[in-house]
This record gives structure tokens, C-alpha cells and sequence, in this order.
């Protein structure tokens, strides 16, 4: 497993590895201070598992890497590990791809369950945060959801966390047919990104969120 730590405290940095050690056998952690080495060490290493980005970033901050690695890798799950636990930089770092927001002063039996469970395919939202989401998740999926069988097989699939390639393979369609697909999904459930279908299947049991 091959994990890229983006943090600009080379402390901080240290520990986690540590504690990342008890996600696999074997960790290969890489690590990066700032925007411009984090670039640089995504694109000379393509096989990333994941990548855990603090929000405080010199230079360019890290809602500017979100954006990056959201365009550049979107089968890349990238969770928000920050000492913010404002509701506001939650919120946005979820709605601009992020699979999971991590507050730092979370345990890290916590930290370590929340990993898993995004590496699974699954979405981890802080436990502040979780329950006024679901409520008005639950709203637009009883107002507006209008999904075929097949969208939602594909919606179930994306919840796994499959690309539109792999989605394609299982399903026996072109990927052209799974973003036709993709896109219906996000207007059926009111939604713009993964990240937040995903939390609108777990109301309708397909994929898991953990608070």
C-alpha cells in the first residue's frame, strides 16, 4: 500500500506514518511539505493507494491541491486531514471530491477505522457534520430520485469506488454509456460529485458511511 502524506510539519508527518504502519502489512509512505512537492510526488508515483492532505498548506492551500488531484486523478481517493474542524471547510472539502474529512484531534483508532473504511470504497464524514448531511440528503432522494435499475447498479458500483472503466468492464457497457449513466445519477439525487452519491446510497443501502 502506498500511502502520500501532505503536511507541512515535518513532526506531524513522522507520527502518522507511525501510526499508518497498523493499516497493512506493508505501508510505503511518501511524503511532501507543499503543494509543489505533492504534484511532483503523485506524478512519479501512479500507483498511490491514497492520499491524506492537511487543508494548511504554504504557498497555495489545500483546497487548490483538492482541486488538483480531483482533476488530475479521480480514481484517487484523497481525505482531508486538518486541525480545522470548522463546519465550513468540512462541508466545502467534501463537495469538491474529497472521500473523507479527518479532524486532527480525532483518536487514532478513529483515524485508522475511517481509512479503512474509505479504502473499502466508503465516505467518512465527521460525526458533527454526518447527521444534518444525511437529513438533507434524505430530502432530495425523497423529492427527486428517479433512478432506472441499471443506474442504480452503476450507482452501486461507484459507491465501491470503481472508475467509469472498471464500472464499464462489470456491466458489460462503453464508458460513454456509464457517464450518461453518472450523470442521471447526480441529477436524480440532487447531487454534483462521488463523494456525495456515495452518501446518498448509504440511505438507500448501497455503500456505507461511517460517523
Amino acid at each position: 500500500m502506498k500511502i502520500l502524506v501532505i503536511d507541512d510539519h515535518a513532526l506531524f508527518r513522522e507520527g502518522l506514518s507511525h501510526v499508518l504502519d497498523a493499516l497493512d502489512e506493508q505501508v510505503n509512505i511518501l511524503e511532501a511539505s507543499d503543494y509543489e512537492r505533492a504534484l511532483k510526488r503523485a506524478a512519479e508515483n501512479p500507483d498511490l493507494d491514497l492520499v491524506l492532505l492537511d487543508l494548511n498548506l504554504p504557498g497555495k492551500n489545500g483546497f487548490t491541491a483538492l482541486d488538483s488531484f480531483a482533476r488530475d486523478y479521480p480514481a484517487l481517493p484523497v481525505v482531508i486531514l486538518s486541525a480545522s474542524n470548522e463546519r465550513r471547510d468540512i462541508q466545502r472539502a467534501l463537495d469538491e471530491g474529497a472521500m473523507g474529512y479527518i479532524p486532527k484531534e480525532t483518536t487514532s483508532t478513529v483515524m485508522l477505522g475511517a481509512l479503512k473504511l474509505i479504502l473499502a470504497g466508503g465516505v467518512y464524514i465527521p460525526p458533527n457534520l454526518a447527521q444534518s448531511n444525511k437529513s438533507a440528503i434524505q430530502d432530495n432522494i425523497n423529492n427527486s430520485l428517479n433512478l432506472t435499475p441499471r443506474q442504480l447498479d452503476v450507482l452501486a458500483l461507484l459507491v465501491q469506488g470503481l472508475s467509469n472503466k472498471d464500472i464499464a468492464t462489470q456491466l458489460g457497457l462503453s464508458e460513454a454509456t456509464i457517464k450518461m449513466h453518472i450523470t442521471s445519477i447526480f441529477k436524480g439525487l440532487g447531487v454534483s460529485n462521488r463523494t456525495q452519491a456515495a452518501m446518498a446510497a448509504e440511505k438507500l443501502g448501497l455503500g456505507p458511511i461511517l460517523n
